[in-house]
């Protein structure tokens, strides 16, 4: 069983997202023609120069730190922002969308590891930045991303994702099922993890790409 079939079969609900960071288009390619739709790119550069050589049927999902001046490059090429962490890039991502007429899904990212190297919102940010979000017309949110802590322990992992989890549930109880319906978390080293405390969206890149 390859480390892809691995994974298929591990996952139930959650959507899989392929990382394609540093990754050429042949490699891509290969996941597309097993039926993959859902890929993550977390530079603008690489975003665009992939998305417009390869198919068009391709769900990019942006998943890295999004710089304001960067959104309407991007913005033409992506079906979900996964890392929205301000009122400013939210402002930003809205008006660039109302040019187009479209409206932008979007996850709002939380940083529940509290670690000085991740970005993000939160717990006690989430409703009152989700209420301000939701008063964009070019915006639909659509849940929440957070990433594991960075460390080996299984247990401080699994401490993060349900703070995550709790957090993801308060906010369908207060906000409805049918707006907070994503949980993007979980990546190579712990999706297994991530997927048993509620995610419905991983997102693999280093393993696939052995």
């Amino acid at each position: 069983m390859t480390i892809y079939e691995e994974i298929k079969q591990n996952l139930t609900v959650q959507k899989l997202i392929i990382v394609t960071k540093k990754r050429n288009n042949d490699e891509i390619m290969k996941y597309y023609n097993l039926n993959e739709r859902y890929f993550g790119e977390n530079r603008a550069e690489e975003l665009i120069a992939k998305a417009t050589s390869l198919p068009s049927d391709i769900q990019w999902h942006f998943i890295g730190h999004l710089q304001r001046n960067k959104v309407k490059l991007v913005l033409p090429y992506l079906s979900m922002i996964q890392s929205v962490e301000s009122i400013n890039l939210v402002q930003v991502i809205n008006d660039e969308a109302k040019k187009s007429n479209r409206i932008i899904p979007i996850l709002i990212q939380f940083n529940f590891a509290k670690e000085d190297t991740k970005t993000g919102l939160s717990y006690t940010e989430a409703i009152p930045f989700i209420k301000r979000c939701l008063e964009y017309p070019n915006i639909q949110v659509k849940g929440i991303m957070c990433m594991g802590p960075h460390t080996d322990d299984t247990n401080k992992i699994a401490e993060v994702f349900q703070e995550a989890s709790q957090c993801f549930k308060e906010l369908q109880s207060y906000f409805g099922k049918e707006i907070i319906s994503e949980c993007s978390m979980g990546m190579s080293d712990d999706y297994l993890i991530a997927c048993n405390h509620g995610s419905t969206m991983v997102r693999i890149g280093t393993s696939l790409f052995i």
